[in-house]
């Protein structure tokens, strides 16, 4: 893609030449595009991209086109260099301003996933799988909201009955740090437990960030209180650990993994969300996810590991 970008660019500020070349024997009124004005065309169209791959492609291939200009290729990126740095600030502080008027309301992103089965014959199966993610970036706070549900039933049996729902703001201490406080609900009775609450906080961190993804990892104390199906219910002081990580593939498919864990007395519970989209068509995303839940405490009759492959129907806004 990059290849044919690069050779597009050349090829449309090349044109501005042609009329040069158009006559084999060029007529006495004829004069030739100077090499530093053709220069400055392919520098001032790769600047207006914004793109940072494609300048530095751009100016590669002017210098090795120019090599003898090079020291003028310099002197030219560094002056459209200027211009595009000054209208990205421009560009921040209007988006800025944007963040600071909006209400509670306004600027929130996110996803909304849909899944469903439906199986007849030797068994009948029913089952749906429905998630939101949102996410709102403000000046000082970020703030996530997360909800999903699965629910299967076999054989006019409930055999999955699962949901989760968590608010987690986040106050930036700077760039790639920042404060987090959560608020978490769940319900498994596959993994032994009725209700849930975890409240916690902690500190998070970005390990890791380029143009094409980031890894956030957190960590910090939290206080869990389950209600257990055939248990007493317990509240217990836990540690907790997690880990988010996006990466783009390629521009249209995008590989992602969410993993926690919790550690209390006697107990240990784990997730684990890998996943793979691509872009369909418009805002809607096919994926393909794999999630692990291990409770270690699991009470009896239920299994400790649960595993489930979906494919889904995915909305961005």
């Amino acid at each position: 893609m990059l290849l044919i970008r690069t050779a597009l660019t050349i090829a449309l500020l090349g044109s501005a030449a042609a009329p040069a070349f158009a006559d084999a024997a060029p007529s006495a009124t004829a004069h030739p595009i100077a090499a530093t004005d053709t220069i400055a065309a392919m520098l001032d169209a790769a600047y207006r991209t914004g793109d940072d791959t494609t300048i530095r492609s751009v100016i590669g291939v002017a210098k090795a086109t120019f090599p003898d200009q090079a020291v003028e290729i310099d002197r030219l990126a560094a002056g459209d260099a200027a211009v595009l740095a000054a209208t990205r600030r421009d560009a921040q502080l209007r988006q800025q301003q944007r963040i600071a008027e909006a209400t509670f309301f306004e600027i929130w992103k996110g996803e909304l996933e849909l899944g469903a089965t439906r199986a007849t014959g030797t068994s009948n199966v029913v089952g749906i799988y429905a998630s939101a993610k949102l996410s709102r970036d403000g000046l000082s706070w970020r703030q996530k909201l997360n909800g999903r549900i699965d629910y299967q039933r076999t054989n006019g049996v409930t055999t999955t009955e699962r949901a989760l729902i968590a608010y987690q703001p986040n106050y930036k201490l700077n760039d790639d740090a920042y404060a987090y406080g959560l608020a978490q609900y769940e319900r498994d009775k596959s993994l032994g437990y009725s209700n849930r609450e975890t409240f916690g906080g902690g500190v998070g961190l970005t390990a890791f960030k380029s143009p094409r993804g980031k890894i956030d990892i957190e960590g910090g104390p939290a206080i869990r209180e389950t209600d257990f199906i055939d248990q007493p219910a317990r509240t217990t002081i836990a540690g907790r650990a997690s880990l988010a990580a996006r990466y783009a593939l390629s521009p249209t498919l995008n590989f992602s993994e969410d993993a926690a864990v919790f550690v209390e007395a006697g107990d240990t519970t784990a997730t684990a969300t890998s996943a793979i989209d691509t872009r369909l068509i418009g805002r809607l995303k096919a994926k393909l996810s794999y999630n692990i839940q291990y409770e270690q405490d699991q009470t009896q009759g239920h299994n400790s590991l649960d595993t489930v492959s979906r494919a889904t129907l995915v909305y961005a806004f």
